[in-house]
């Protein structure tokens, strides 16, 4: 008897397809792990959550004129505590929100510098809300009106650690611009842009005595930490 001749048998080779990985509006791979959503919903919501504290405040709380009076007054009276803890809050949900911009902005044009800028800002408002400033020109109500002839040492920790902080936020601002700029994406850099401009422009306006120049700088603060928050929450998607 002769033996059959063996027949190699060949099955065809199986190749599982790549995940696909999504590319965002502003640039790199948006299939961001779990843990690091979560981070990104800590930054989409910090924005929103401090300006939404603080305005619902300056427009109830008594003897408070949002054209007179900066935000960071609101620290002051029986609701001070209040905008501490907004202050707290939203610095502490901003620096993780950074960490998951880092994570989803690593390797593009800025994904290096605008994570840690935001990180800055976010470390800057939790020192503000530790640093409360002194009460002045009528607020809270029996304040006399003015600026109080001396400053305290954690009002002046307060005016350092704001001015920290918007500094990098407007610094963050314009190098997300730089980055949308470099990704293509030219509405969203200009959008970048504006927002850390009314930024510097609305807090030189304060800070040379402008009129009105609390409520310019408030609108300024706004539109920059909105905006920041509006990236993460881009980042989300």
């Amino acid at each position: 008897m002769t033996a059959a001749p063996a027949t190699a048998t060949h099955s065809p080779a199986t190749h599982s397809p790549a995940a696909p990985v999504r590319t965002g509006p502003a640039g790199g791979a948006t299939t961001a792990a779990p843990g690091t959503r979560t981070l990104l919903l800590c930054g989409a919501v910090a924005g929103p959550l401090w300006a939404a504290v603080a305005l619902a405040q300056a427009a109830t709380r008594t003897g408070f004129d949002l054209t007179r009076h900066p935000l960071s007054a609101l620290s002051n009276g029986d609701l001070g505590p209040l905008q501490i803890a907004n202050f707290l809050l939203a610095g502490l949900l901003t620096v993780l929100g950074a960490t998951g911009l880092h994570r989803t902005l690593a390797g593009t044009p800025g994904g290096r510098w605008a994570p840690r800028l935001v990180r800055t800002y976010g470390l800057g408002m939790i020192a503000a809300g530790v640093l409360v400033m002194d009460p002045a020109d009528g607020f809270p109500v029996g304040t006399p009106d003015g600026m109080p002839p001396s400053l305290s040492w954690h009002a002046v920790g307060h005016l350092l650690s704001g001015a920290v902080s918007f500094t990098a936020l407007i610094a963050a601002c314009y190098v997300l611009g730089r980055h949308f700029a470099r990704t293509g994406h030219r509405g969203r850099a200009l959008a970048s842009r504006a927002a850390g401009t009314a930024l510097l422009l609305g807090d030189g306006w304060a800070m040379t005595g402008g009129p009105a120049g609390s409520l310019t700088l408030a609108i300024g603060a706004i539109t920059a930490m909105v905006w920041v928050s509006a990236v993460a929450a881009d980042r989300l998607r």
